[in-house]
């Protein structure tokens, strides 16, 4: 089935204007066109915009993601290349995950901080609280927020 551009960014869930976008920046040299220059999706071309929507939102930049399409053409030989693009990738990805965790569990920390001042009309309840009053799982935070202990783990 043949795809027009319309057509394929309403099945991606994507302005027509990212797949212009895609072409211009020549992420879609897989994608042929009709005599009268307009662009032809395939069914399998589906996959390929996956990917590319996966490597941009996993922040990978245009031109990498067009060395990535430019290897693939290329065929079986840059395999390696490939994979080790992804396994970067997937080492950046996890530390940002990583940090992403260690902000939450601080904001975790602040809902209960509030929480806690809210039940007891003021800051000031369980800014005096010792460690001990602390529920455990929010210590290490205090303790980095309160600068006696580095987010490392260290003191």
């Amino acid at each position: 089935m043949i795809y027009t551009v319309g057509e394929m960014a309403q099945k991606l869930g994507v302005p027509a204007s990212t797949l212009r976008y895609y072409d211009k920046e020549g992420l879609l040299p897989f994608v042929e066109r009709s005599s009268g220059g307009i662009r032809m999706f395939r069914e399998n071309d589906f996959e390929w915009l996956q990917v590319i929507r996966c490597m941009k939102k996993a922040g990978m930049s245009i031109k990498d993601i067009r060395q990535y399409i430019e290897l693939s053409m290329q065929g079986d030989d840059t395999i390696d290349t490939r994979l080790e693009m992804f396994r970067h990738q997937r080492e950046v990805l996890t530390q940002q995950i990583q940090q992403l965790q260690h902000t939450l569990e601080t904001v975790e920390y602040k809902c209960w901080f509030y929480e806690a001042a809210k039940a007891a009309g003021t800051v000031d309840v369980p800014s005096a609280m010792t460690d001990a009053d602390v529920p455990e799982q929010f210590r290490a935070i205090r303790q980095e927020l309160r600068g006696q202990k580095m987010p490392n783990g260290e003191k």
